[in-house]
């Protein structure tokens, strides 16, 4: 697996998981307080729903999880799974909020917009068609005979 596409499952797997530990363990917090550092990009769009933020807690724990799984098994198909699971996952959630950012402050909106982009990006890397660098080294065999 080339180093780009894990680089891109890294970034699936970390986002993945810092979104998905936080919504689920603490819906409030995370609805109130995401992304952190004195910033709100949940709240400003809509009421408070602990059904909704825990399942989104747990489908970001679940793309986390495949692309983990891709990194640790060195699986070029897991890890376009992965990437693919993002991207229908990543890009109707950009596009959503690429349209909505009244809410949003300048600082914000570039926020949520790299921020979102990023993973989508990721996605695309990961999903890309195997090269010849993804290919796994032949299996050592006897040694040729002379």
């Amino acid at each position: 697996m080339t180093g780009v596409r894990r680089v891109a499952l890294v970034v699936l797997a970390v986002n993945g998981a810092f979104v998905g530990l936080w919504a689920l363990a603490a819906p409030r917090s995370f609805y109130d307080d995401f992304p952190g550092a004195g910033r709100v990009w949940v709240a400003v769009d809509g009421p408070y729903n602990q059904h909704l933020v825990r399942d989104v807690g747990a489908l970001n724990l679940a793309l986390a999880f495949v692309a983990a799984f891709a990194l640790v098994t060195g699986s070029v198909l897991v890890a376009q799974a992965a990437g693919g699971a993002a991207l229908i996952y990543g890009i109707p959630h950009l596009l959503y909020h690429a349209t909505h950012l009244s809410p949003f402050d300048t600082t914000d909106a570039v926020g949520v917009i790299v921020g979102l982009a990023l993973a989508v990006v990721a996605g695309v890397v990961a999903v890309l068609p195997a090269s010849v660098d993804d290919t796994p080294p032949p299996e050592p065999g006897p040694p040729p005979h002379r």
